[in-house]
């Protein structure tokens, strides 16, 4: 990886502002440890691509291009079937966090954040969300005794649905206590989609030398790198409410919720803007952008605002640039790949709902790599191992 300059707001050295600060945070320090979880992913992938056989016995088929992808994707006949599970993970602690230290209740926007774990996947394939099902896991039946945070979850998870226009079918409410810390709950959602018609499916086969790659703005954080962000907390010396921006709390700003984007790429569709590849940009951060298993260079020409709350997270942590944009969404937390004579159309269109978006570079023939030029960041094909 090349020595990367730094953008406004991101230090080269340690931060000196905290006196809690004790030199860089990693996100191994905050106990998560990449090197570790994806080597059993890419195991459990090659496990399950034994499985696909059954599908035979029932008339199907695997789209085998989507195994690695965000969401696995099934040819029933006419259309194709997409799917996908994911948790929300530990923001459900920096809300609970938040009703102690304030009073106010943050779980309508974790819902949608639970939501848009699933459905932000699942939309990379091509697929329009059809069902999303619920895995509510609470440490005991005492965590539904209060009633505000029971009914702002049930709200705003049929609120994020009714923003993506999306059935909630059901789901499962264990009482699981001696799994789940008492007090706690672990939040997951699940997401069954539709491919229709069939020539929607974007899993790369069409991306190519000359694509442009337009990034969507994100709200924050998101739900990926909460476990730094809890982690940081601890060595600042007002915790959660210490200002991000004037007027605006750590805590609050980290519990903005996460961009549904599947508004985005139902628009792009009914505009004709025909998406060759797309990429949810979660853990890894920008790494992501490195996803398709094909031998591209990635070179980005512009870069989006920094939301406050990750430059601060950045600058707090003791981060580089190649830290940060290898860990976080700064800024961008969705990135489509597609013909570059309908980026600006791509754009025009997020923009009409909501999501500010840019064109942000292009699609190269070359290694595999991802460069930023702005900041002098290269992350090569070894950065983002996912198969």
């Amino acid at each position: 990886m090349a020595a990367p300059s730094f953008p406004p707001g991101i230090p080269t050295s340690s931060p000196t502002a905290s006196p809690t600060t004790s030199g860089p945070l990693s996100y191994e320090q905050a106990g998560v440890r990449y090197e570790l979880i994806d080597p059993l992913k890419v195991a459990a992938q090659r496990a399950a691509a034994a499985t696909a056989a059954h599908l035979a016995g029932h008339g199907f088929a695997e789209i085998a291009a989507s195994r690695g992808e965000s969401a696995y994707v099934v040819d029933v006949g006419p259309f194709h079937l997409a799917s996908i599970v994911e948790c929300l993970g530990s923001k459900v602690l920096v809300a609970d966090a938040m009703k102690e230290l304030t009073g106010r209740c943050h779980y309508a926007a974790v819902a949608q954040d639970t939501i848009a774990m699933a459905v932000n996947d699942l939309v990379t394939v091509g697929a329009t969300p059809l069902v999303v099902q619920a895995y509510w896991a609470a440490g005991g039946s005492e965590w539904f005794e209060d009633r505000e945070r029971a009914e702002a979850l049930v709200a705003g998870w049929k609120a994020a649905c009714d923003r993506c226009r999306v059935a909630w079918g059901g789901g499962e409410t264990p009482a699981l206590a001696g799994i789940v810390e008492a007090g706690r709950i672990d939040l997951a959602a699940s997401c069954t989609g539709i491919v229709q018609p069939k020539e929607r499916l974007s899993l790369g086969e069409r991306l190519g030398p000359g694509d442009a790659i337009v990034l969507l703005a994100s709200s924050g954080i998101h739900a990926n790198g909460l476990s730094l962000a809890r982690k940081l907390a601890e060595r600042l010396p007002r915790g959660y409410l210490t200002e991000v921006a004037p007027g605006v709390g750590y805590g609050e700003a980290l519990l903005a919720p996460t961009t549904l984007y599947s508004p985005v790429t139902e628009a792009l569709w009914a505009a004709g803007v025909r998406v060759h590849y797309a990429a949810n940009i979660t853990g890894h951060g920008w790494r992501k952008l490195l996803r398709h298993p094909g031998r591209f260079t990635y070179r980005l020409h512009t870069v989006p605002p920094v939301p406050p709350v990750l430059s601060f997270i950045a600058r707090e942590a003791g981060h580089d640039a190649a830290d940060a944009y290898g860990t976080l969404n700064m800024g961008a937390g969705f990135a489509l790949f597609l013909p570059a004579d309908q980026a600006a159309a791509a754009v025009s269109v997020a923009v009409d709902c909501g999501v500010p978006a840019w064109v942000a570079g292009a699609v190269e023939a070359g290694p595999k790599r991802l460069m930023v030029e702005p900041l002098g960041l290269q992350f090569d094909a070894d950065a983002m191992i996912l198969r």
